[in-house]
């Protein structure tokens, strides 16, 4: 890839890129992880992995207007459009595409070519380790949800088995089960190595608002009289 190239490619990123949670920087940790997978990894083109991670993320404006759509699909059709309107190969596009298109996987369309798996996993180790919960708890104060749900008996929830959204909740539904999911090898070697670095910073969040208000209601209603 040329530099003029690669150059054009980043400047239309910056332009689709608001989500403080989906920002420009975290496109870049997203490139250079794949980069480091891609070490690992045979027969990679490094072409349509670089544009690849640079665009995967510039539907997120259009997801975010409208909820019911894919940011993954609609940035694929923008992607392109984009390309082609750059003259590029049509072959060299429908892998881009598809990359992008299959990089929010979940139980359909799952990722095939190496660069869709690379991409796939590059995002996810973004989600992980403490970068991951600092991450979250960004987008979760963003939303406007909020740490933890209180149960009807004043207990503090630890969010496994919360129906309404809360950090705990996307902790043990999102962030805790991720680390399986990783389809190349040194992606999940990078994920394991952040694994305990997440769980040990949920646990201390834990401990402390629980001790916390346990202690705090029990004080407080020694300090109020019945009249």
């Amino acid at each position: 890839m040329t530099h003029q190239t690669y150059t054009r490619i980043e400047a239309y990123m910056r332009t689709c890129m608001s989500d403080s949670a989906h920002d420009v920087e975290h496109i870049y940790r997203v490139l250079y992880n794949a980069l480091q997978i891609a070490e690992g990894e045979e027969n990679v083109d490094r072409d349509v992995l670089i544009t690849a991670c640079l665009l995967h993320d510039i539907g997120r404006q259009e997801q975010f207007a409208e909820p019911s759509l894919c940011h993954a699909r609609v940035g694929a059709e923008k992607a392109g459009r984009f390309l082609r309107g750059l003259g590029c190969p049509e072959e060299f596009v429908e892998r881009v595409c598809d990359c992008i298109r299959t990089h929010r996987f979940r139980k359909n369309d799952p990722p095939v070519s190496v660069e869709a798996k690379i991409l796939f996993d590059a995002d996810k180790l973004d989600v992980t380790g403490a970068l991951g919960i600092a991450r979250t708890l960004q987008y979760k104060g963003e939303v406007e949800e909020p740490l933890y749900r209180v149960l009807p008996d004043g207990a503090i929830s630890d969010g496994t088995d919360d129906a309404e959204p809360s950090f705990f909740r996307e902790y043990h539904f999102k962030l805790e089960r991720l680390y399986d999911r990783f389809l190349t090898a040194r992606g999940a070697e990078l994920a394991r190595e952040r694994r305990k670095i997440a769980a040990d910073f949920y646990e201390a969040l834990w401990r402390e608002v629980t001790q916390s208000r346990s202690v705090g209601r029990k004080l407080l209603e020694e300090s109020i009289t019945a009249e």
